[in-house]
């Protein structure tokens, strides 16, 4: 028999206190991220040619769009091993892992053997010098070989944040980053390699983290009753819930990935300046959503249990517990921003131009907490529930509501186009709110009705 996978010290009704204890190395793990493109950024920037760093930065973009784009292989994994765990299934727990697996290696061994042209379309997309777009592809050639890696390790991380190990995916995307880091130095500062030891840096840590997440895999493995049942890996139809639920994922990631790239690319139509300026409000936009992905990872894990057990009432106080801590953090980054928002803007640059310009559409920053909130909170949710095609739909009808709110207001410059962007991201919020309050209704909860 399976027994079951929940920690028996476990309470048995979810708090925020259980909520920070899930998000804080998923928070410390997040932040980790901003740090090695920083290393990056600085080991080639010292190169004496700004072509290396130009190259590093178009490679770095193609495999984040590239990589991100699959990044339904750790948010399904995370969603279905939640609700087998909820219903105490150790051999559901097991099996998910190992077609995650196989799934992550297919996808791999085919963007290896599609590199050609897939590298080609991307840096032409991305439409760098000539002389930066032919070491972008040096270095691309070399980092598309850690793509199964990469997308293994996606679903290693799914699967224990699932199982509520998250410091366990702390511990492996620290070492995924601290190798990167070291390798880094050693190659560029140490040996002289140019943009050439940045992808050879990431594609050894990217292995290292794979090599140290099957050890762990293999450590907790051994704690799981149950067995894995070798047919059912190998029958397709046993794919048919992870598919499910992955296609829809997958749809969803590529509308964020164009809403935005899109306003990346009008951003650029108004200058460098401004563009400048949107790219340095954007990174403190980021940091902020490292700490409210931390409590929608959270929320994943414990709804997704509660949706196996079905157990409603832990479901609506995993869903409260994460929202209040979600808005308290939402709330101080928007007090920190109005505060002190010049004061972060002359952390990252220096230039009075950009400082000006930022300063001018620093009230977006200011606002975008408050809406994004409960599109990440919701995001986690719907994870956890595994309604993956509502997550898709949403972000959808939110473009369907972008594009022509951009049009209509192009008189207003960058103005515009941040309002455009913000309208995105209510959308989002308001329509997954509306598809909570019915599922809550209708599906999630012991007395459904019509």
């Amino acid at each position: 028999m399976d027994r079951p996978t929940a920690s028996d010290t476990e309470p048995r009704r979810y708090t925020p206190s259980h909520i920070g204890k899930l998000a804080w190395p998923i928070i410390l793990s997040n932040l980790s991220v901003p740090l090695l493109g920083l290393v990056d950024t600085a080991v080639v920037g010292h190169l004496p040619d700004s072509r290396y760093l130009a190259a590093v930065t178009l490679g770095a973009t193609l495999f984040s769009f590239l990589y991100w784009g699959f990044g339904f292989l750790r948010m399904g994994t995370t969603g279905l091993t939640s609700q087998a765990v909820g219903r105490e299934s150790d051999s559901d727990v097991r099996l998910l892992l190992a077609q995650s697996l196989v799934m992550a290696g297919a996808i791999g061994v085919a963007l290896i053997l599609l590199a050609e042209p897939l590298i080609s379309l991307g840096l032409w997309l991305l439409d760098g010098s000539a002389v930066a777009t032919a070491l972008a592809s040096d270095y691309a050639h070399i980092r598309i070989f850690s793509a199964p890696a990469v997308l293994a390790n996606y679903a290693i991380l799914g699967w224990f944040i699932g199982q509520q190990r998250t410091r366990i995916t702390l511990a492996i995307l620290l070492l995924t980053n601290g190798v990167n880091i070291l390798l880094d130095l050693i190659f560029v500062v140490g040996f002289g390699f140019a943009s050439d030891g940045v992808a050879w840096a990431s594609l050894i840590a990217d292995y290292s983290a794979l090599a140290f997440g099957l050890w762990r895999v293999a450590v907790h493995w051994r704690t799981l009753g149950g067995s894995l049942s070798r047919e059912a890996l190998r029958s397709l139809s046993r794919y048919a819930e992870l598919i499910r639920v992955n296609q829809h994922l997958f749809v969803r990631t590529l509308g964020l990935l164009f809403a935005q790239a899109f306003f990346t690319a009008q951003a650029a139509n108004f200058g460098d300046t401004v563009l400048a300026a949107n790219a340095v409000l954007l990174q403190f936009i980021m940091l902020t959503s490292f700490a409210l992905d931390g409590f929608a990872n959270a929320a994943e894990a414990l709804t997704g249990r509660s949706v196996g057990k079905r157990a409603w009432d832990d479901f609506g106080d995993a869903v409260r517990a994460a929202a209040k801590l979600s808005v308290a953090v939402a709330g101080a980054a928007m007090l920190i921003f109005a505060v002190g928002g010049d004061a972060l803007v002359a952390l990252l640059t220096d230039l009075p131009e950009v400082r000006a310009a930022a300063a001018d559409y620093l009230p977006w920053m200011v606002a975008m907490p408050a809406i994004a909130v409960w599109s990440y909170l919701l995001d986690g949710v719907f994870i956890g529930a595994t309604e993956s095609r509502a997550m898709r739909d949403t972000v959808w009808l939110a473009i369907a509501c972008y594009l022509p709110t951009w049009w209509l207001t192009q008189g207003f410059g960058n103005h515009g186009l941040w309002l455009s962007f913000l309208l995105f991201t209510a959308v989002r919020s308001a329509s997954l709110g509306a598809c909570y309050f019915h599922y809550r209704r209708t599906r999630w909860t012991a007395t459904p009705t019509t």
